[in-house]
């Protein structure tokens, strides 16, 4: 499942997943400006996915269909798992709980996918390490959250959790689907599937947003950076690292997610830095390090 090659900390992928988580930790700040513009979880999700197909359909080969039957439906997982109720349950729990909550807990999802892979394939050798440096990250992720103290929203943070879930899910069946087929097609069946399984959602949750309060630059531009940026953009590339680093070590990155959500935050929301913040920061990349060395998947 990938080759001595893949695994060097240095080699180019690594930056490229450091990149990307950067930018996703962004997201949870530009979502909580979204909804306080007065779009609802749904509106967004909504636009940024719709935004993001057609982008990628200029780029996309014409092949409409998987290979077969349960391949498509893989495709479908995909599309909710990576898609609709990835992306609604994290807009839903940054309307009920601090953004930084959001983070922390969305960003245990590693564990999943790595529990997942075990599981699966019994034969990896995975070496202590791993569950040493994922330890260090969590513990890293909760200093830089909890700064000293808990402060948890229960209703907000389980959203959190079915959103960490999810992604943990999304990052296992990716690597699967990524060993059999082109980024760019995987990428849009993601996106076509989980607007599609988000649709049905409006009869329940009816459209509200204005459509002229598109024309305001804040609303705009944090729609534009979600759907170009953070979603066709990260998630095509995510595709291709999750295919040449492993499912485990891809998603090892997700632990760095705090970390760009807490230096956005101190940037746009003026939420300043700590020490406790900085000492977490340092521990999850300690941590994420340790397990990227120690993974073999």
């Amino acid at each position: 499942m990938g080759n001595s090659g893949n695994k060097s900390i240095f080699n180019i992928w690594h930056l490229v997943a450091l990149v990307i988580v950067i930018i996703w930790g962004c997201t949870l700040v530009s979502t909580k400006v979204l909804i306080q513009a007065g779009m609802s979880e749904l509106e967004i999700f909504v636009f940024r996915a719709f935004i993001a197909y057609v982008a990628i359909l200029f780029i996309s080969p014409r092949k409409l269909w998987a290979d077969s039957f349960k391949d498509e439906l893989m495709m479908v997982l995909l599309g909710i798992t990576g898609g609709s109720l990835y992306f609604i349950s994290e807009n839903m729990a940054v309307n009920y709980t601090y953004v930084n909550n959001v983070g922390f807990i969305a960003s245990i999802s590693p564990i999943v996918t790595t529990a997942l892979v075990l599981l699966t394939y019994k034969g990896i050798p995975i070496r202590k390490i791993l569950f040493v440096g994922s330890a260090i990250a969590v513990l890293g992720v909760a200093v830089v959250v909890l700064k000293g103290h808990v402060e948890l929203h229960p209703k907000g943070d389980m959203l959190a959790i079915l959103t960490m879930i999810s992604f943990g899910v999304y990052g296992y069946f990716l690597k699967q689907m990524g060993n059999r087929y082109d980024s760019v097609f995987i990428t849009r069946k993601m996106f076509v599937y989980g607007l599609l399984t988000a649709l049905p959602l409006f009869i329940i949750y009816p459209w509200q947003f204005p459509l002229e309060n598109l024309l305001d630059m804040k609303v705009l531009l944090n729609l534009l950076f979600l759907a170009l940026i953070a979603s066709f953009g990260c998630f095509l590339m995510w595709t291709f690292v999750v295919n040449k680093l492993g499912a485990v070590t891809s998603n090892n990155y997700i632990y760095l997610v705090p970390f760009s959500t807490v230096i956005f935050s101190a940037l746009v929301l003026d939420e300043h830095m700590t020490a406790m913040s900085w000492i977490g920061c340092a521990l999850i990349m300690l941590g994420v390090y340790m397990a990227n060395i120690g993974s073999r998947d």
